[in-house]
């Protein structure tokens, strides 16, 4: 099969949308399929060869973050080039109603498409108000995504409509063989993500850490990710401030070593998260998950049997639950037991089938209307087969 699939953010900078995109591709590839992946790209970005460059992205705020996203007439033309040249079988478009390379190949796109939806955004004016905009390259879709039932309700009280719920992948393997780095090991805390992006929670975890330390003075905070790490630590009394050990922007092999080394992973995330797929990657690496009550991450913690929830932006609460589990090495166990068997169903053998069972039920029902409609030519000119 020919897949197309269009990535609405900029290569170049990591994200979710992007890993997810991929991971995606380089599984249907492995599985003999041809892909093409169109994507923003700064010019001297290396891309794997699968990804075709849209041009330079820009920096606009999105969901809650700044994403860099790609628009205008000459994204529009590059976006009709590769489609014209790719003549793919189908079409899959993440984030469609983004102001990005997903709305202008929504619009420029025929045949099968297929459509991913990532975000979680309750009561979004911006959606509402853009909605007849969208409504003609909505309506082209073929069949609809959603990477959580989160997801889904957004897609269902702004743009109307139904999609079905396959959840972001993970090579569950991937992390499950990754070799723990000893000097990460012992009475330490993980946290990845981006620091100057408050939603991401890292503020929280800092407020939280001076009651961590009082209790458990021998614990290590690893921070993996781009920011501004002074500031990170400014809130933090200074004798404190050793305890954090920034790793800075790490490598896929690095962040499943990390995650394979931690005696608990916290993720402090404020809001706006539809999935939580580093949840899935720590739980896939042995991590005993401590997480922020948000609806999508209780959905991927199977509502706190797979990891444990704690309240949402709540620095006491998260210090409690912290020093309870670095003090229990049998709930550390437990947890790491029921988070190993509960990622199996987010491998990518099960999510890709999923994805693929749709490709092949919206490319089965063109070819459908396709014969449907050349009987109906030879029936009109006195063609019709005996």
């Amino acid at each position: 099969m020919k897949i197309g699939i269009v990535c609405p953010y900029s290569w170049d900078v990591p994200g979710g949308v992007q890993f997810h995109i991929r991971d995606l591709a380089e599984h249907l590839i492995r599985l003999g399929h041809q892909v093409s992946v169109l994507a923003p790209a700064d010019d001297e970005t290396p891309l794997p060869p699968y990804v075709v460059s849209a041009g330079r992205a820009v920096p606009v705020p999105y969901n809650g973050s700044v994403a860099r996203l790609n628009f205008g007439f000459l994204s529009a033309a590059r976006v009709r080039r590769w489609l014209h040249d790719g003549t793919f079988d189908v079409i899959h478009i993440h984030e469609p109603t983004s102001p990005s390379l997903g709305l202008l190949a929504c619009w420029a796109a025929q045949g099968p498409i297929v459509a991913t939806f990532h975000t979680s955004n309750p009561r979004s004016r911006a959606m509402i108000a853009a909605y007849p905009i969208l409504q003609p390259a909505l309506e082209k879709i073929s069949a609809r995504i959603a990477v959580s039932e989160y997801a889904r309700r957004t897609l269902v009280e702004h743009l109307g409509g139904d999609a079905v719920v396959i959840p972001n992948g993970v090579d569950v393997g991937f992390f499950d063989r990754a070799e723990p780095r000893p000097e990460w090991q012992g009475g330490t805390i993980g946290f990845i993500g981006r620091i100057d992006e408050p939603r991401k929670g890292l503020p929280v975890l800092m407020r939280a850490l001076p009651a961590i330390l009082a209790a458990r003075p021998d614990t290590r905070l690893l921070v993996a990710g781009r920011g501004d790490e002074e500031e990170a630590v400014a809130s933090l009394p200074a004798a404190m401030r050793e305890r954090v050990e920034f790793l800075g922007m790490v490598s896929d092999e690095d962040k499943a070593r990390l995650l394979r080394s931690v005696d608990v992973y916290v993720a402090p995330n404020t809001g706006g998260e539809s999935f939580g797929i580093i949840l899935v990657e720590a739980m896939s690496a042995g991590a005993p998950v401590l997480a922020s009550d948000l609806d999508a991450f209780a959905q991927v913690l199977d509502q706190g049997a797979a990891g444990e929830l704690f309240a949402n932006e709540d620095a006491d609460a998260l210090a409690a639950a912290a020093i309870r589990l670095l003090g229990d090495p049998e709930r550390r166990a437990e947890l790491r037991e029921r988070g190993t068997a509960h990622v199996r169903r987010f491998d990518w053998s099960t999510v890709g089938a999923d994805i693929l069972a749709v490709y092949e039920t919206v490319t089965d029902g063109a070819a459908s209307v396709a014969a449907d409609e050349r009987t109906g030519l030879r029936a009109r000119f006195g063609l019709a087969r005996e």
